[in-house]
């Protein structure tokens, strides 16, 4: 069909100005498809937004019961952390609980990279290397960004933006040097009009060797690696080794182990046990938001090889007093990242389901992989170019990408800027929210679909029938919206 634009954002702009009209004709599907009154505010595509989490199963929820008017001592609890964590990944890693996986993620970068603080000399500066990827606010924005044109790049990112957003965040004397993977582009989109990330064609050989050069530039002030830790082709880990590892973490973490500096990996959406294994990644640590896939409560959970986990464990004062002892949970660097007693609980209690019962998670993503496929099948023909479906065990969720949609000069499906999520101008996500469901991440022309709000039983269980209209709603939004902007008849 011919483009009914001339320019990309004039596409946008009239997206923009007929927002309510779309917003108008998703609340009648919604009540046409059943979306009934009981559902709406109770049904999502996720349980992994932070904004509102998936509910816990029964026996999280009796875990955190038992232990919130039993005396126990935070020791004995991060104890039971380190135990799961070394029965199933060995002897030579450890772990430890935080409040949320962005303390996680602070506590890593200025315990194993922000250069000395104290002492006699001058300080120096320390840069860690980052892919230019998606949630860049996150693993890319504790460092002052590198080279200057990036800048920016995180400035309308979080609820706070600036000076006390995610600018606010940043380690004292260390920068981050941004690195665009090779195939990966950037072309602009939205109604916040900002470069959107297209990680689905990334080459991780040559992108790997992109940063050995990188790398050799800033050796005299290399002090780590870090990336995202999921599997997904939209994400720009689609190609794996034999066993299913994405190379572009495998060459970060040669890369690391070369310049004997640490690698980071954010592993936010991921799940331990199931996920991403840090014994084939390679990496030094990798961190968990557990109220995102794992089904825990609010908490991150940080798992890494013992000698970067005894910094880590020091900062957090949970590694032993100073008279001498193995474990204290006292007061220390990073006390204000204390998980409490029944986060605790509650994580070892989903850390248990995940390690000893897969099962239970797996065949719930099974089935709705299942349904996202038998939904995405109904879409108009005119629509269906251009997707690529991925499900993914580490995020135990579904990634359809539809970036491809945009070839030849052809405008596709409107693809929105996570800028527009802030700005409360993702007409995808809006879509979603007017039709009564929690909505997904749907920015960067990548939409994720998981469990957690209101399709899963107190087991953990899939239930069909709201899981099938929450997937049905989202494919009749785009719909839609597909409309507005000349795609459709």
């Amino acid at each position: 069909m011919p483009n009914k634009f001339k320019f990309k954002y004039q596409l946008y702009k009239h997206l923009q100005a007929n927002a309510q009209a779309i917003y108008a004709e998703v609340r009648q599907i919604a009540e046409d498809i059943g979306i009934t009154g009981d559902l709406k505010g109770n049904l999502g595509l996720t349980g992994a937004v932070s904004g509102c989490h998936g509910l816990l199963t029964r026996e999280v929820e009796e875990a955190m019961r038992d232990v919130s008017r039993k005396v126990i001592h935070g020791m004995t609890l991060d104890e039971k952390v380190r135990e799961i964590v070394k029965e199933y990944y060995g002897d030579e890693y450890d772990a430890a609980l935080t409040n949320t996986c962005e303390a996680a993620l602070h506590i890593c970068y200025e315990t194993l990279c922000m250069p000395p603080s104290t002492g006699r000399g001058d300080r120096y500066r320390g840069r860690y290397i980052a892919p230019y990827e998606r949630h860049m606010h996150h693993q890319g924005g504790y460092g002052r960004p590198f080279p200057p044109r990036y800048k920016e790049v995180n400035a309308e990112r979080g609820e706070a933006a600036g000076e006390y957003g995610v600018q606010g965040k940043r380690v004292d004397n260390l920068d981050t040097i941004f690195v665009k993977p090779v195939g990966a582009t950037y072309d602009c989109h939205g109604i916040k009009y900002n470069p959107i990330p297209n990680m689905l064609h990334v080459d991780s050989k040559k992108t790997v060797a992109y940063m050995a050069e990188v790398a050799a530039r800033h050796a005299d002030t290399l002090v780590g690696f870090a990336s995202l830790g999921y599997d997904t082709p939209g994400y720009g880990y689609g190609e794996k080794d034999r066993e299913g590892t994405p190379l572009l973490q495998t060459g970060m973490a040669k890369l690391a182990a070369t310049y004997d500096v640490p690698y980071i990996v954010d592993n936010a959406w991921g799940v331990p046990f199931i996920g991403a294994d840090i014994r084939k990644l390679g990496c030094d640590v990798i961190m968990y938001s557990m109220d995102k896939a794992s089904g825990a409560p609010t908490s991150g959970l940080i798992i890494g090889k013992e000698e970067a986990m005894v910094l880590v464990r020091r900062g957090l004062g949970i590694h032993g007093a100073r008279y001498g002892t193995l474990a204290s949970h006292g007061k220390a660097a990073y006390v204000g990242y204390d998980p409490g007693k029944e986060a605790l609980a509650g994580a070892i209690a989903a850390m248990k389901i995940l390690k000893d019962r897969p099962q239970i998670a797996l065949s719930a993503l099974d089935d709705l992989y299942k349904i996202v496929m038998e939904e995405f099948e109904a879409m108009p023909k005119a629509l269906k170019n251009g997707w690529s479906i991925y499900k993914s065990v580490n995020c135990l969720a579904v990634e359809l990408n539809y970036a491809d949609s945009w070839k030849n000069g052809e405008m596709g499906l409107p693809i929105f800027s996570i800028e527009d999520m802030y700005a409360g101008s993702n007409i995808i996500q809006n879509c979603m929210s007017q039709m009564g469901m929690v909505p997904t991440i749907g920015y960067d022309a990548n939409i994720m679909v998981s469990n957690g709000v209101g399709n899963l039983d107190d087991e953990g269980r899939l239930l069909e029938r709201p899981t099938r209209l929450a997937v049905r709603a989202m494919f009749k939004s785009l719909e839609v919206i597909a409309r507005y902007a000349g795609l459709l008849g």
